[in-house]
């Protein structure tokens, strides 16, 4: 490990799902000599890919966990942390991202900018990091980097330049020119480890020249430091009128100073399947992505988080570190940290700013994929990882003497929910651990409780991301469980004022019972009413005073299920004005008879009605869907509150009942190849249509037939 930072690099392979992240870290693994064999994502031959250590990433080709490893490319240490493509884990891309100090962005050559492609490079810019762009793929039947380039520019609103052009594409795909060089790079051997660096093919120097001279105009505007940024300009001016060519050492130090300052992505490209331009990317990430000191991190005070201060990462100072992600293993919690400034020993004392907690490092790793590496000590720059300290995503941890804290992660809401129950007994202590376990490591996982159906509730970012869960729970936990929709909260409430009169007498030899009540019910019109009001308006001691208590709490009884689909009544008010008692016969039981009896009698005089859940919903996504946008919306009954537009962005605000929301998230996504999201809240309870009533009466009545 390197204790110089000039001479780290901590980055991020991002992009959209199934562009190559994994096999470009693998090829990667492969040329720095961390790995001495390449195995394929899906995990044909048996092994699968490195960074793809659990079984389901392998069975699906897809990663579900970010992996993090480092290696070495000639004196430059690199941390690597390989993120998920699917927008579901997409908190693992967000916390991965938030700990780096630059990343390479992959697109495939024919796709190009994809759905996820637009959420990455979001993430990217909530945390200011800067990206080199790798089109993938250059050997597939209609690729285009050229295309690839322009999107860039056009979609994500990039300062993107192509600094290599193609040899070839499809099956003529043989390598790459590099444009600061002006070298053509060819890839031989049998895994493409020997790069044959030669002169540029004749039929290619035309094109590589224009292109150059793009590349050298879109550097030279790209805001440098005034004093060379002149001077860069004059020797471009001096090359475009047949003079000395721009040195490749200015023209590496212009575009490593406007890439981390994000005025410019770089564009590389190459196939990393079939073994081509992962060495040069590898150049590129020494040259041009940023080190530890060239980035700004600032921490909070823990008292007051208006108050910022700059981190300076020096292995000086007093500890400053933020875990990132936790993972729970065969040895425990396993607790991911970016140290930011300071040293973290083993068998030191550190303390977690937000709990107060001292804790004792027990044993330090560095992590190659799901395999640990013990080490002694980290300094600022590192990503590690800590074994048996409690604490949660997001915590700082410092040496005790600082009162700061690193700024947190941000957690999108989850998005989907799915009612879940143990299939057996045997597999209920199994469901509680599993959930326990990834409620704590997953952020946008959530669990609850739901307190009128008793129904556990687990939510997130999507069906795919709920599936994997229940999977692991029953391959990690044997515990077999069966899912269902969960069931919306409906209401029940009166819309007319209705009188009753009710007497509850019975006689079971000795003393009886005996009550009467009389009044009125009505619904409560007024927002922000109680749900429930008890009026007492009896006169001359026709009830006596002791037993008008047992009256209201009979009536506060039946609310608790309605007479239509026993779902809870609300918005009542019960007003009692007579009634009649017996000396001997009459009890605190009587009347709270009565009072149940009356309601049973009246609740149907008061014209009930249903109310459903309506939530607040808000889609954003780019302009061109908002037409597909409000159609969705509109599929699902819902009613249409605003929409604005705001840099290519439309968001539209609506009220959609609950229950049609369900399944929502997977057909906004069809519907917006995946570049819209939503959020929802609850907004309130309105009544539902009659044909929804009568659909929910129906089925409620097939259900008790039936049980």
């Amino acid at each position: 490990m390197t204790t110089n930072l000039d001479k780290l690099r901590n980055i991020g392979i991002s992009a959209h799902i199934d562009s190559g992240k994994t096999t470009l870290t693998e090829r990667i693994l492969f040329y720095t000599g961390r790995i001495h064999a390449i195995h394929d994502v899906r995990g044909k031959d048996g092994v699968g890919a490195k960074m793809d250590s659990m079984e389901l990433e392998k069975e699906r080709g897809i990663t579900i966990q970010s992996a993090a490893t480092h290696c070495a490319w000639g004196d430059t240490h690199i941390n690597i942390i390989d993120t998920p493509g699917h927008v579901d884990f997409t908190i693992e891309v967000e916390r991965a991202l938030r700990v780096l100090d630059g990343a390479i962005l992959v697109l495939c050559s024919v796709a190009g900018v994809q759905s996820q492609s637009i959420t990455v490079d979001r993430q990217m810019r909530r945390y200011n990091v800067p990206r080199i762009a790798f089109v993938n793929k250059c050997d597939r039947q209609g690729a285009n980097p050229f295309k690839v380039c322009d999107q860039l520019r056009d979609k994500l609103n990039l300062n993107s330049v192509m600094v290599q052009i193609p040899i070839g594409l499809a099956d003529e795909h043989v390598g790459a020119i590099d444009l600061v060089e002006m070298k053509a790079y060819y890839f031989d051997g049998e895994k493409g480890e020997d790069v044959r660096v030669e002169e540029i093919p004749a039929e290619l120097q035309e094109q590589a020249e224009e292109y150059r001279e793009i590349m050298l105009d879109i550097v030279s505007n790209s805001d440098l430091e005034e004093e060379f940024g002149d001077a860069f300009l004059e020797a471009f001016m001096e090359e475009g009128e047949g003079g000395e060519k721009v040195s490749s050492t200015m023209v590496h130090r212009a575009i490593r100073e406007s890439t981390i300052a994000l005025k410019l992505c770089p564009v590389m490209m190459g196939s990393a399947y079939k073994n081509k331009g992962v060495q040069p990317l590898l150049d590129a990430v020494q040259h041009w992505l940023p080190c530890p000191t060239d980035v700004l991190n600032e921490a909070m005070e823990a008292k007051d988080e208006s108050v910022k201060h700059v981190v300076e990462s020096t292995s000086e100072g007093g500890l400053l570190g933020l875990a990132f992600k936790l993972e729970d293993g065969r040895y425990g919690q396993l607790t991911y940290l970016r140290v930011y400034r300071g040293t973290l020993e083993k068998g030191a004392t550190i303390w977690n700013a937000r709990s107060g907690n001292k804790v004792k490092v027990g044993r330090l790793v560095r992590m190659h994929s799901n395999e640990m590496e013990d080490i002694d000590k980290a300094s600022a720059g590192d990503i590690v990882a800590l074994f048996g300290v409690d604490c949660f995503s997001g915590d700082t941890f410092t040496d005790g003497n600082s009162g700061w804290i690193m700024s947190s992660i941000h957690v999108p809401e989850p998005v989907i929910s799915m009612a879940i129950e143990p299939a057996n007994s045997k597999s209920q202590a199994n469901m509680s651990k599993a959930l326990q376990r990834f409620r704590k490591e997953d952020p946008t996982f959530r669990v609850s409780q739901d307190p009128e159906t008793n129904e556990t509730i687990i939510a997130g970012m999507g069906e795919l991301h709920l599936d994997v869960y229940i999977e692991r729970m029953k391959r990690e936990y044997k515990a077999e469980v069966v899912t269902s929709p969960p069931r919306v909260s409906y209401r029940e409430t009166i819309t007319s004022k209705a009188t009753f009169n009710y007497t509850h007498k019975k006689q079971t030899g000795g003393s009886g019972q005996y009550g009467r009540v009389a009044g009125y019910i009505e619904p409560i019109m007024e927002e922000g009413s109680p749900n429930y009001e008890f009026l007492d308006q009896i006169k001359g001691g026709v009830i006596p005073r002791e037993f008008i208590p047992s009256c209201d709490k009979g009536f506060k009884a039946s609310l608790e299920k309605g007479r239509l689909i026993e779902a809870p009544v609300v918005n009542i008010r019960v007003c009692i004005n007579d009634g009649q008692y017996h000396p001997v016969d009459s009890s605190d039981n009587a009347f709270q008879a009565a009072a149940r009896g009356a309601w049973r009698t009246i609740y149907q005089d008061a014209k009930p009605i249903i109310l459903e859940p309506v939530m607040k919903v808000s889609v954003e996504g780019p302009n061109e869907f908002q037409g597909p946008i409000i159609g969705t919306l509109n599929q699902r009954r819902a009613q249409i509150l605003g929409m604005s537009e705001e840099d290519g962005y439309a968001v539209i605000d609506a009220e959609v009942p609950l229950s049609e929301m369900f399944g929502y998230a997977t057909v906004l996504r069809s519907s917006t190849q995946g570049k819209a999201e939503f959020t929802m809240e609850f907004s309130r309870f309105l009544p539902a249509p009659k044909g929804v009533q009568a659909d929910l009466i129906k089925k409620h009545l097939e259900e008790k037939a039936n049980s």
